[in-house]
């Protein structure tokens, strides 16, 4: 298998850095970006729907669309990869109605639990979304620090410690910059790669695989299974698959932060175009699966290496040396999309949920939520003086997010038992419990605190079911937990009606 050398490792990472930065430099020049609240936390809240949808596939290219995908594929054939790609899609495309109704209801607003605080005025409910929204980011931080160290160690064999903390510099630095412009920015130029290595690379990889009939020979994976609609891979594998994509998306604030920052009316175009520009990232990649499970072409791991590193196992194996630089620099684009999104979105949690505001510095956030204009000369200082603080509080937020992510992944690697594994399994099912208020704070007048804290309760009994059904590998008590825990969030949040219906205060 070619492989490449350290300083080739060291070169990549040096080249990728310096040019993100300095494209981030260049389109983020001017001082609304980098000085103002709403310029560093949702770009003037004025993107585009061409970067915005850009943007929107290249965060959710998180490393299970990049590995995971190919080991579906590789594992379990046609349904695996059909399991994985489909919930991934509407997990973005469900924001073409998320995203303009959050605006309807909160059209200056920045983060979900914000709308949450705002609507109930419950520090409890508040406490838990923020709670779960930051415990998302660190997630996000951790799984593409570690996963990127990984997947640069087993290419390069530098020491995988040295990597996650490079890594962690490059991304930081240029988020620093201008915060979420340098998010989109980035994503824009990191997309363009993911997508022109696909799109150069699989084709090259099938024709000297041996065409399509080579990977055809590989559609029902190491199961020998071709039928998408396989009842027992759609229990097993596609139910907590879809129940868990969802969930993360919905109580992702990297999503709502954008569809605070995308034009109103470029919404559910950017969610559409962000959700199909995804689809074709996998969905292109589970050839590398199909093609490692033909058994004519001997592809194997490495001994001692994870499986989900079998798709660069068979770049390796068929293509020469620089192809493997071709395909590390697209999983390196993918990795820190989803990095920097994660740093951005846990900085605006951070300046807008966490920090103790005065009481006319809250009154300038309330009328710029429901974009009232500010006439007295109070507040109009007030607002100076947010633009002023909320850049420099974000970026120290992303600082110690990197460090916590950091330190969270050094856990993953040192401490036996502490795998990457089970944080995912805790953060999945954390997220599912939010599904269920999510959606009904947007839609439902008469959702109440008490249902929402009941929900959240009754709920967390299914996640302590989902840790343990996943530690003994039962499958069928796997489901059922993922299942109830949504279930009885409704039930209760049902049960509970407010009785006077919520009015939003936004004007039309």
């Amino acid at each position: 298998m070619n492989t490449l050398s350290p300083s080739q490792g060291y070169i990549i990472l040096f080249l990728f850095g310096a040019i993100t930065l300095l494209l981030t430099w260049l389109f983020s020049r001017n001082r609304v970006w980098t000085r103002t609240q709403v310029g560093f936390l949702k770009a003037g809240s004025n993107v585009h729907w061409l970067p915005g949808s850009l943007s929107i596939a290249a965060s959710w290219i998180w490393a299970p669309a990049l590995f995971v995908s190919v080991q579906k594929s590789y594992e379990l054939g046609l349904p695996g990869i059909f399991w994985f790609t489909l919930p991934n899609i509407i997990a973005l495309v469900i924001f073409v109605w998320l995203g303009p109704q959050i605006r309807n209801k909160l059209p200056g607003g920045y983060t979900f639990p914000d709308w949450i605080r705002y609507r109930f005025s419950d520090k409890r409910i508040h406490r838990i979304f923020l709670l779960i929204h930051f415990w998302y980011q660190v997630m996000a931080v951790t799984v593409q620090v570690f996963v990127g160290g990984l997947l640069l160690a087993f290419i390069t064999g530098i020491s995988l410690n040295i990597l996650m903390i490079l890594l962690a510099v490059i991304v930081l630095t240029y988020s620093l910059v201008s915060g979420l412009r340098a998010t989109i920015i980035t994503d824009v130029l990191q997309m363009i790669l993911i997508l022109g290595a696909v799109f150069i690379i699989i084709p090259w990889v099938i024709s000297v695989g041996g065409g399509m009939s080579a990977v055809s020979k590989g559609f029902g994976g190491l199961a020998k299974n071709r039928n998408i609609f396989d009842p027992q891979v759609a229990f097993s594998f596609g139910i907590v698959t879809s129940i868990g994509l969802l969930a993360g998306s919905i109580s992702d604030q990297q999503y709502w932060q954008r569809s605070f920052a995308i034009k109103k009316e470029y919404l559910a175009t950017s969610f559409i175009i962000g959700g199909i520009l995804f689809g074709i990232v996998p969905i292109m990649l589970s050839t590398l699966g199909f093609l490692a499970a033909n058994p004519a072409l001997g592809i194997q791991m490495p001994a001692g290496i994870e499986l989900p590193m079998i798709g660069v196992a068979v770049v390796g194996k068929l293509l020469p040396g620089w192809a493997m630089i071709v395909f590390v620099i697209m999983l390196l684009s993918g990795l820190a999309s989803s990095f920097d999104s994660g740093l951005v979105a846990g900085a605006s949690l951070w300046a807008i949920d966490s920090v103790s505001l005065s009481e006319v510095e809250n009154e300038v956030l309330r009328k710029e939520r429901l974009g009232i204009p500010l006439t007295d000369k109070g507040e109009l200082l007030a607002k100076e003086k947010l633009d002023k603080e909320a850049p420099r509080r974000s970026r120290q937020a992303m600082v110690g997010l990197t460090l916590l992510g950091l330190i969270v992944a050094f856990l993953v690697e040192y401490i036996p038992g502490f795998g990457l594994d089970k944080l995912w399994w805790v953060f999945n099912a954390i997220a599912s419990m939010a599904v269920v208020p999510t959606i009904l704070s947007l839609f439902w007048d008469k959702l109440s605190a008490k249902g929402i804290l009941f929900g959240f309760i009754a709920s967390f009994i299914g996640i302590i079911v989902f840790i343990i059904a996943n530690a003994i590998n039962n499958n069928n008590l796997i489901v059922i937990s993922a299942v109830f825990i949504v279930l009885v969030s409704l039930v209760f949040n049902l049960a509970f009606p407010n009785k006077t219906p919520y009015t939003n205060k936004a004007p039309a």
